[in-house]
């Protein structure tokens, strides 16, 4: 193969390979996610806004792509990276080739490059900002383009993803559910109709009267992209609406939370992504693998970004007491929050899984459980 693309990172290092998506060039944040499948899922999940995907999996697009898989209407990650790319469009659910959609879809995209020296490099150095040029664009130049994409750390990436209009999901007579839509996955929306629930989604900066004035049984926070640093309105928002109804929140939806009751919140070196992480449940004992996929993560009691303990030590918070409810098993940073003295809680992780294992669904159920004994 002679190389037609790189990537370049901030810190100067540069990866050979092929271009194989959209012409052109793309910067973000150059991450990575450990998912062996459910490549279609990832790159439409609106987390990954602003992000170039590195996969560690080498073959991605074996089995094509398909209506059923996407997250959200469009792909939100800016560029894909990949070892060996697949057209093919020979499985049985495949309604296309994954580099044809890439290319109508207008996404940049890498192959041939060597993942395993790239991952190694951002574990070791952190995620940062990068872009895939062709290699008609000199390296001088690209080093200019990075220079000038901001860091990743500050920036609202919600008000690129949340919708401008509120939508309704579900029928009957199940509880009622408004949730901020900060850019949620289509899984959990379908998870919690399955069970019964209607969900309202709002605009994520919906003012907390109009939550409490909806009839809504509870609020729901979602996952989302971006610092959760910089969506202080959001979080007054939240500190309304806590303890007067029942709140919940998933992923960037945990993290807004935690900040609401007075947490704080760190960015990891290179984050949480991919579908095989152990998180231990405090109150069952049960290590569960989940799927994650998140860039920050909630300080511990006293400071502390890792916690030393299996135990599910406490935070006195502005809502009453907060417990930890999860921890990752990885790493040992906080996974979920359970408030004692008011009804809510929390997750990082992704329990509607897509993709990814199946072991944290109950957590669905346990939500519209607590949701039922508070109404």
């Amino acid at each position: 193969m002679t190389p037609d693309a790189y990537l370049l990172l901030e810190d100067g290092t540069r990866f050979d390979g092929r271009a194989v998506g959209a012409p052109g060039y793309v910067t973000g944040e150059v991450v990575f996610t450990t998912g062996m499948s459910g490549y279609q899922e990832s790159v439409t999940d609106p987390s990954f806004a602003g992000q170039l995907i590195t996969f560690t999996y080498p073959h991605i697009g074996n089995y094509g792509v398909s209506a059923e898989a996407m997250e959200s209407d469009r792909i939100w990650a800016r560029g894909v990276i990949m070892r060996a790319a697949t057209n093919s469009e020979d499985a049985p659910t495949a309604e296309g080739g994954w580099l044809d959609w890439l290319r109508d879809c207008g996404v940049v995209a890498i192959d041939e490059l060597d993942t395993r020296a790239l991952v190694k490099h951002l574990r070791d150095k952190g995620s940062m900002r990068g872009g895939i040029f062709p290699v008609t664009i000199r390296e001088s130049e690209a080093r200019g383009i990075i220079d000038a994409e901001p860091s990743m750390a500050g920036q609202d990436l919600v008000k690129e993803v949340s919708p401008t209009e509120m939508t309704e999901h579900g029928t009957g007579d199940g509880p009622l559910i408004a949730a901020l839509d900060t850019g949620i996955k289509g899984s959990i929306v379908r998870n919690f109709v399955e069970r019964g629930a209607r969900l309202r989604l709002y605009p994520a900066r919906t003012d907390a009267q109009v939550l409490l004035d909806s009839g809504a049984d509870a609020i729901f926070l979602a996952n989302g992209p971006g610092d959760p640093a910089a969506l202080d309105d959001i979080v007054d928002t939240l500190r309304t609406v806590i303890g007067k109804k029942p709140t919940f929140g998933i992923c960037l939806g945990h993290q807004l939370m935690s900040r609401a009751v007075g947490l704080e919140t760190f960015k990891l070196p290179f984050g949480h992504r991919g579908g095989n992480h152990p998180v231990k449940d405090l109150a069952t004992g049960r290590v569960e693998i989940t799927s994650q996929n998140h860039g920050f993560a909630v300080v511990g009691p006293g400071g502390q970004k890792f916690l030393p303990t299996n135990e599910p030590v406490r935070w006195e918070t502005d809502f009453g007491v907060a417990e930890l409810s999860h921890l990752n098993l990885y790493d040992r940073t906080v996974e979920g929050l359970t408030l004692l003295d008011v009804p809510g809680g929390t997750v990082q992780y992704h329990p509607e899984a897509g993709p990814g294992p199946n072991d944290a669904l109950y957590l669905f159920d346990r939500f519209l459980e607590q949701i039922n004994a508070a109404s």
